[in-house]
This record gives C-alpha cells, sequence and structure tokens, in this order.
C-alpha cells in the first residue's frame, strides 16, 4: 500500500557533467556527458520515495524566476508535489555545478544552500500533515523543520532526520527524530569519530542511529543493540546523490521493515545508483 513521505529542506537545481577529472586553475575541460535535475538532500530523497510507488511532498523554497521551471517540470516527471514556502520569490533558486570523474565516480561540488532564502516558522501550511505517515527533515530551512518536527511528534508520525553535515540548530531537532541516518562526516559539537557521534545522538534520546561510511558497512545502534550492516560492492560510476536516495529508500522500508533491515535494503538501492550518471539514470535501469 502506498504511503505519503513529507520531505522538509532543500531545493536546488543541479547541473551535473561527466569528465575526466574536474579542471585546474586556468583550465578548460569538455564533458563527454551531461544532465539536469532538481536537487539536495531532501529533493532526491523525495523522488527516490516517489519512485518506491509512495506519495511524495516536497516542502521547501522554489520561487518564481524564470530558470525554476526546471525544477518543477523535472519533479513532475518524478511525481514528486511541491509545498512551496515561497512562490512569489524572485531570486533564482541555489544552483549547483558538479563534475563527476569518470574514473572514479568521485564528484567536485560548488553550490549555494539555503542560508539566505531561510523562512519563518510561520509561513508553514496549517495542514500540512495531513495523510503524512513519514517525515524526513536535512536541515536545510531549520525554523521550517522545527516546527514540522514539533507538529510531527504531536501527531505521532515518524521522522528521519538525514545528517549530512552538521548545522547550527540541529540540537534542536534532534529529540524529535526517530531515525537519525548520518554521513561520516556528520559532527556534532566536540564530536570528532562515529562512536563519540552516535553517542551524542543516543544522549538526545534518539533511538535508531546510523551512520554510512560510503562503500564500508554502516554503523548503526538501534535501542541498545550495536553493529554493522553490509554494503553491496560496485564498480561506482557516480556517487552523487546516493547518500539521498539512501534516505529516500529508508523512508520506504522503515514503514514496511525493520530498522536493521531497511538500512539493508535501502543501502542495495542506493549502492546500485552509483552504477549509472546522475541521480535519475538508476530508475530507467532497476530491475
Amino acid at each position: 500500500m502506498a504511503k505519503h513521505g513529507l520531505f522538509v529542506g532543500l531545493i536546488t537545481l543541479d547541473l551535473l557533467y561527466l569528465a575526466t577529472a574536474p579542471p585546474s586553475n586556468n583550465q578548460k575541460i569538455v564533458a563527454s556527458d551531461y544532465t539536469v535535475a532538481a536537487g539536495g538532500p531532501a529533493t532526491n530523497a523525495a523522488v527516490a520515495f516517489s519512485y518506491l510507488s509512495n506519495r511524495a511532498t516536497l516542502l521547501g523554497m522554489v520561487g518564481a524566476h524564470p530558470i525554476t521551471h526546471l525544477i518543477k517540470a523535472d519533479l513532475e516527471d518524478y511525481k514528486v508535489a511541491i509545498a512551496d514556502l515561497d512562490s512569489s520569490h524572485t531570486q533564482p533558486p541555489p544552483v549547483s555545478s558538479i563534475i563527476i570523474s569518470r574514473a572514479t565516480g568521485d564528484r567536485a561540488v560548488i553550490s549555494i544552500n539555503a542560508t539566505n532564502t531561510q523562512i519563518d516558522s510561520d509561513r508553514l501550511p496549517p495542514d500540512i500533515l495531513q495523510g503524512v505517515d513519514i517525515v524526513l527533515v536535512d536541515g536545510h530551512q531549520m525554523e521550517i523543520g522545527y516546527a514540522t518536527l514539533e507538529l510531527a511528534k504531536a501527531n505521532n508520525i515518524p521522522v528521519v532526520l538525514d545528517g549530512g553535515s552538521w548545522k547550527p540548530g540541529f540540537e534542536r531537532l534532534l529529540p524529535f527524530v526517530d531515525y537519525a541516518i548520518c554521513s561520516a562526516n556528520f559532527y556534532p559539537p566536540n564530536c570528532r569519530q562515529s562512536q563519540e557521534v552516535i553517542a551524542y545522538l543516543s544522549a538526545m534520546g534518539i533511538p535508531h542511529i546510523a551512520i554510512s561510511h560510503g562503500e564500508k558497512p554502516i554503523e548503526y545502534l538501534s535501542t541498545g543493540n550495536s553493529g554493522y550492516v553490509q554494503v553491496p560492492q560496485i564498480k561506482a560510476v557516480d556517487t552523487l546523490g546516493a547518500g539521498d536516495i539512501f534516505h529516500g529508500a529508508f523512508c520506504h522500508y522503515i514503514l514496511r521493515e525493520n530498522f536493521i533491515d531497511a538500512l539493508a535494503l535501502a543501502a542495495k538501492i542506493a549502492t546500485g545508483s552509483c552504477q549509472f550518471f546522475g541521480t535519475r539514470q538508476w530508475m530507467q535501469h532497476r530491475l
């Protein structure tokens, strides 16, 4: 049965190039392939969740600049509904330029996040959680995220944290989180290694915590039980967005499976996505 997920955070326009390597100073290079797609952690997670036969609503800021039609068209193609926090905003949306190295799948990124486009919590639509089964927040709209999670907790809706990197204000969100799914680059204050991160999040009352380490096993602590989840080994073509896709797939599976199985199944999808260029091609090839 289809579930409804709300994904709160950053919405960008991503320009992706496949090349031998990023350019050095004063060097021009020619890409062998390119693609354009909506991006951002919550955005890519919403696309993955929708692809897995669910309903996805993306809560963030798009605005009315002419290039936003590219974002809207992409998300419409993948059946992701947009709840725009400021549809009259006329400035360009955040744009990311990303170069994928063909030999390794590594990426170089230059981007602008949502720091200059923060929306106050009073802009939160009052009925935004109607019919919602799960909420994911990436921390790029901190005030909106806090208001959403406060409401989600009051309505017993499970909350997933996309912990890509630590952002000031996360400490306010953490007490509402049920599932903290973090990257190896997520370091709360005074934390320098994964065990310290897990201890910090556990002290915040989060019952289920996982830290991904790329192609290495996922470290977890779940209601007092710790361990590792193995990640499938593949030849990566492009690792961009793999963490976001992992989060979206996790939101799908955690509504159907236990925590450990949800991590393993989500890791399988995220790893598979790395075998294709860009953040969308994997959906055309997945069996």
